[in-house]
């Protein structure tokens, strides 16, 4: 039996929208898609979710750059308090068709990754891109796996044992429990 995963949020461009040049858009997920978003991302909640996007055409696919702003209720790893932290990042992402000869590797070589340079370009599977897609992966990289609420301290301090030759004596004659 297949399963299918249903996405938390959606947002659908067509190549051919881009026709007359580029296409600005502000994504804002509604509150149920928001929820929905934050539990696929294991977080307490998502109070805000913002992306403002241009889409360009670029070679033979499109460019998709912008900021997404957000904030994320997470639990701190030290108090084990909810916490929420603002989210600022960047887009930059390029996509091509699956028949475009950027997405093809020339059979034979090997592929070439420059850890400085650009990435090389996404496979589109069809004749469009989820933006939305792309703003809740970028958003999943710009959240803390660690989160730390802010003034949040670490402090333990192991059991203090008594090493004197009095304190070995004394547990020699305390009553076993």
């Amino acid at each position: 039996m297949e399963r299918r995963v249903t996405p938390a949020w959606t947002r659908i461009l067509k190549l051919h929208e881009l026709g007359r040049g580029p296409v600005q858009l502000r994504l804002e997920p509604a509150a149920d898609e928001r929820a929905a978003i934050a539990r696929q991302l294991r977080l307490e909640s998502l109070p805000a979710l913002s992306a403002d996007l241009t889409v360009s055409p670029w070679m033979d696919g499109l460019e998709i750059t912008g900021r997404i702003r957000a904030v994320v209720e997470q639990i701190c790893g030290v108090s084990l308090d909810a916490f929420e932290q603002a989210v600022d990042g960047e887009i930059e992402v390029r996509a091509v068709p699956a028949s475009s000869a950027l997405a093809q590797v020339p059979e034979g070589s090997d592929l070439q990754l420059d850890a400085d340079g650009p990435d090389a370009p996404d496979v589109m599977t069809g004749d469009s891109v989820d933006l939305a897609a792309y703003v809740i992966e970028h958003l999943a990289l710009e959240i803390d796996p660690f989160p730390r609420k802010p003034g949040a301290v670490f402090d333990y301090e192991g059991p203090v044992e008594e090493t004197s030759p009095f304190a070995a004596l004394k547990k020699l004659t305390e009553p076993k429990a």
